[in-house]
């Protein structure tokens, strides 16, 4: 099936791709930035706001982007970019597999598979780093899918840092494989659990891509 990159618009700056829902945190860095370089020629303590600005912004720019992916084949494929923390088997007969995004991955998250939002939940809580056992009780939103492999759960973790995730689609959403879903502003972690009697393909300290590392193996 194609895949519908419409369920997520960007918002853009320069002709730069970034996630939806950056630009309320880009426009502020971004303007102090160019004002700072205007006055930098007359004012001194313009130059000295100047270079640390525009380091910012840079580096806000880079954190936001939103690039385009091949989407991969597979029945499971990673939501996030990040490494795999752990990979845990579950009460009910499921495997849980933790990815650890840094600051320096792309935060932009994918539908893990084709299927039907079916529940987006928010739930409150805090915010230790994502990396910490405690992040499984940090604020978070539960995400349901109903697939060809059943339900799938996928769990969007804040980290110490990120105070807000952004769902792009509502319940009820007809997503494809590898569509974007939600953003996640800063470190953080996604958790997917996979069915009964589906084999993990990855290993704990892999790197994963979203829409591009697959999860599961035939």
């Amino acid at each position: 099936m194609p895949h519908s990159q419409t369920s997520a618009p960007r918002d853009s700056l320069s002709g730069v791709r970034i996630a939806r829902g950056a630009s309320s945190w880009l426009l502020p860095t971004v303007a102090t930035a160019a004002v700072s370089l205007v006055r930098a020629r007359r004012s001194r303590r313009a130059a000295a706001v100047a270079v640390p600005a525009t380091a910012l912004a840079a580096g806000m720019l880079w954190f936001f982007r939103d690039p385009e992916r091949e989407i991969a084949q597979g029945r499971v494929i990673s939501p996030a970019d990040g490494v795999v923390q752990s990979i845990m088997p579950w009460k009910d007969g499921r495997t849980r597999v933790a990815i650890f995004m840094s600051p320096l991955n792309v935060h932009v998250n994918r539908a893990p598979l084709a299927g039907t939002v079916t529940s987006v939940e928010h739930v409150p809580g805090g915010f230790v780093p994502a990396f910490n056992k405690e992040s499984e009780n940090n604020e978070r939103v539960v995400w349901h899918f109903d697939t060809e492999l059943g339900d799938i759960e996928m769990v969007q973790i804040a980290g110490a840092v990120a105070r807000r995730i952004v769902p792009y689609v509502p319940q009820g959403t007809k997503v494809e494989q590898g569509d974007r879903i939600g953003l996640i502003r800063f470190g953080s972690r996604v958790d997917i659990y996979l069915p009964e009697g589906v084999e993990v393909a990855v290993e704990v300290g892999q790197t994963t891509t979203a829409g591009v590392t697959r999860i599961d193996r035939d």
